[in-house]
């Protein structure tokens, strides 16, 4: 199974189409038992009246997507459950959960871009590409993207791990932050390994990418070596951080997430 995006839908919207509906905004499932599966269009009922802001976002094959956000006031329809999108990462194939995500994206997008921010006036979806445009200013707005580094930094044969006090559950994963405007990313990796664990870096190389749209992030991943400096974690968003090796590894993040790559890379091709 493979998505592909895409903004405009076929005439029809079929019985087997795919929608990634929010309420809430957490992500309504079918759920039979311990089964967690995606709502197709024969599935919503009545409650396919109630879904606001709908969205074609691509195909899964040939199945359609669509996201929407569900009226808040609205029931949820039989057989639904609301459920955090993280919840689905290992309930269905990877290529839905981007699928997901896309929907996670655009709706969060759609939801928060309902009125110019240049005039105040209501916005109209632009009819040749996926844009808001204010038919009294004539301001379009994107989708937003926001780009982050994440970034294994090697010292020797050992990577370095650190616990971040926003993440759910207790594990441990590579660094990372967003870029700040006037910032090259390069810059960006410099600047945050020494922030938020007080080193320096070097030898600064692209490893690769990843979008993650919980809601909005690109994440682009690097490797670095260790320049100078003992760790000191800045308290804020780092609780700890140290040097591991492959046979002493804490907790770390799971595999579908690009920090997991990163980690994992490092394992097969340590010195």
């Amino acid at each position: 199974m493979s998505f592909t995006s895409g903004f405009r839908p076929t005439e029809n919207v079929d019985p087997s189409a795919f929608w990634f509906i929010f309420k809430d905004e957490n992500l309504l499932l079918n759920t039979t038992g311990d089964t967690l599966s995606i709502p197709e269009t024969r599935d919503l009922g009545e409650c396919r009246t109630h879904l606001v802001r709908q969205q074609f976002i691509g195909s899964l094959d040939d199945r359609q997507c669509f996201t929407a956000d569900m009226d808040r006031n609205a029931p949820k329809g039989e057989g639904l459950e609301a459920k955090n999108l993280r919840a689905i990462f290992k309930a269905v194939d990877e290529e839905i959960v981007w699928a997901a995500g896309t929907g996670n994206q655009l709706a969060t997008w759609n939801r928060n871009h309902q009125y110019c921010g240049q005039c105040g006036a209501s916005c109209e979806d632009k009819q040749d590409e996926r844009a808001k445009i204010c038919p009294a200013c004539g301001l379009v707005n994107y989708p937003r993207l926001s780009p982050a580094v994440i970034v294994a930094v090697l010292r020797e044969n050992k990577i370095l791990l650190a616990r971040n006090s926003r993440f759910r559950l207790p594990f441990y994963s590579v660094l990372a932050g967003f870029v700040e405007p006037g910032e090259t990313l390069e810059a960006c990796v410099a600047r945050e390994i020494k922030e938020e664990v007080g080193i320096f870096v070097k030898n600064i190389r692209y490893f690769g990418s990843q979008p993650w749209p919980f809601p909005d992030s690109l994440m682009v991943g690097f490797v670095a070596d260790y320049a100078g400096g003992e760790i000191a974690v800045d308290d804020a968003e780092i609780t700890e951080a140290d040097w591991y090796t492959p046979e002493d590894l804490p907790r770390i993040p799971p595999r579908i997430s690009i920090a997991r790559q990163l980690i994992d890379w490092y394992i097969r091709n340590r010195s």
